[in-house]
């Protein structure tokens, strides 16, 4: 470390350096693409999927019961708390690279590696999983539809694990669209949101017309530790210490609302899109809160929906909205769910990428990962090499591991990025208290530590596997940081400019 250089434990990138990237080197600015209308289309597109064709009803059958209900209630109460960090952090700072760059400016290089991290593997694996379930509601929907494929082609298509044809095709596919540049994808995006909207339309009119209040009213009897057939790292956390290892119950809803905030994730994401964004400091804020209303109240209304049609003994966990249409004699709405399923999937996947694309775009410009991943394709005006990079790295991981058994990994990365936003308003508003902001969290410092109450909260019902992979997750991020980061950081460069609001900064430091 040169003389009079500030250690990476308290180097923080200067707030004019996040808003305003120079150009020179690996660093370039993302061209502007989204107005505020398309952020709510971002949002919308990027959480509504699995939480509404799976994952309520697995919870339901297997967790909460028709306490599923309650479960999505809390996993949206928090997210809208953590919505309202995210939409003051992003205001005052609308840079690509959300919760990362929040980090950095406010706590620091070190927090903002961790912070980062654990968005790449949240981002990364939500791909994986998701475009996995994207290929087993594909296979279902042709099936059901009576289109038979040849043999060979057949094995290796809508399968759980192993080579999957399907989950590499959109995969693929949306790599694509994403290397193509902001605007190709938003087209596909707004057309296929469309769609899916419909969709799900269609299953809550139908579905309120079987509606039996009676199936509401069977509360589960809470699971004893004795009748529990979890071993003790399948169990959450919150459980172990308090001797609860069974599901329903207060317990089994706490639990499952944590599994459920899966279906929240991506109101973060479209803060990553603050930088290409016009008027960012007023639309990312609406875009984020906004879309996650919607997302809750449909998700919500669905829920009601599916455990009013049938009870939830009845519910099959492989494909519960699809089954309890059947049971309700409403088979041709089967089609319809396989088809919105496959619509909605395909544009999570598509946010996800684009999300992921900006957090690493932003770590590369800082010098935390290779700078020449921040180089944008002259030609389609996009960070092509870095999406070219995340698009293998998914399909790596979502080919060759079995992903959807880790999809708890995904919440608690979300998780731990949902905190240190939180924070985030908290340090902000007492360090850089005139730094402009077109949003302000409202009855500060209340629903910021609300928030993180909350979150820490939903973590301690995760599975206690779930831990110890995300602890050697991050484990794994320190090593990357003390070999590469450090020691390739931008500001360790001394390549910062001038900060008006660090009036002692003068200069830049060299090495």
């Amino acid at each position: 470390m040169p003389e009079g250089h500030p250690s990476s434990i308290i180097r923080r990138l200067p707030p004019s350096e996040a808003t305003n990237r120079w150009t020179g080197g690996a660093r370039h600015g993302l061209p502007k693409a989204y107005r505020p209308a398309d952020l709510v289309v971002m949002g919308v597109g990027v959480m509504i999927g699995a939480g509404i064709f799976s994952l309520a009803g697995r919870q339901a059958a297997t967790m909460a019961g028709p306490g599923v209900v309650l479960s999505f209630m809390i996993a949206g109460i928090t997210s809208l708390l953590v919505a309202f960090c995210f939409a003051e952090l992003s205001s005052a700072l609308p840079s690509s690279g959300s919760a990362y760059t929040f980090a950095y400016v406010i706590f620091g290089e070190v927090w903002a590696w961790a912070v980062g991290w654990a968005l790449v593997m949240e981002l990364l694996l939500a791909s994986a999983v998701v475009s996995r379930v994207w290929s087993l509601y594909a296979s279902q929907l042709l099936t059901d539809l009576g289109v038979r494929l040849p043999a060979p082609l057949a094995a290796i298509t809508g399968q759980a694990e192993g080579f999957d044809l399907f989950t590499l095709f959109i995969l693929v596919i949306l790599t694509a669209v994403v290397t193509l540049g902001a605007r190709i994808g938003l087209r596909a995006l707004r057309i296929i949101v469309v769609a899916k909207l419909l969709a799900i339309g269609a299953v809550i009119v139908v579905g309120a017309m079987h509606f039996d209040q009676r199936n509401l009213s069977a509360i589960p009897v809470p699971a004893t530790p004795a009748e529990s057939t979890a071993g003790t790292l399948d169990s959450p956390l919150l459980g172990i210490l308090f001797g609860q290892t069974g599901a329903f119950g207060w317990f089994g809803i706490f639990a499952a609302s944590a599994v459920i905030t899966f279906a929240y994730i991506g109101f973060d994401v479209v803060a990553t899109a603050a930088e290409e964004s016009e008027d960012a400091s007023g639309s990312v804020p609406k875009g984020i809160i906004r879309s996650l209303v919607v997302t809750t109240v449909i998700y919500i209304a669905v829920a009601l929906v599916m455990v009013g049609m049938t009870s939830y003994e009845k519910i099959n966990s492989e494909a519960p909205l699809a089954n309890a249409f059947r049971e309700a004699g409403e088979g041709f709405m089967v089609h319809i769910i396989n088809l919105g399923a496959v619509l909605g999937l395909t544009t999570v996947v598509l946010v996800l990428l684009v999300g992921l694309t900006r957090v690493m775009f932003s770590m590369a410009r800082d010098g935390l990962v290779p700078s020449r991943l921040a180089r944008i394709n002259k030609r389609y005006r996009s960070p092509t090499r870095v999406t070219l990079l995340i698009g293998v790295l998914a399909i790596l991981l979502a080919e060759f591991v079995p992903v959807l058994t880790l999809e708890p990994l995904v919440v608690i990365g979300t998780l731990f990025v949902f905190v240190s936003v939180a924070a985030g308003v908290l340090r902000m508003r007492q360090t850089m208290p005139d730094l402009p902001r077109g949003f302000r969290v409202p009855l500060s410092p209340v629903v910021p530590i609300a928030s993180i109450v909350a979150c820490l909260w939903l973590l301690v019902n995760l599975q206690v596997v779930t831990w110890l992979y995300f602890i050697a997750w991050m484990a794994l991020g320190v090593l990357v940081y003390l070999l590469y980061g450090r020691r390739n950081s931008a500001l360790a460069a001394g390549e910062q400019p001038v900060d008006p609001l660090a009036p002692g900064l003068r200069g830049r430091h060299r090495r």
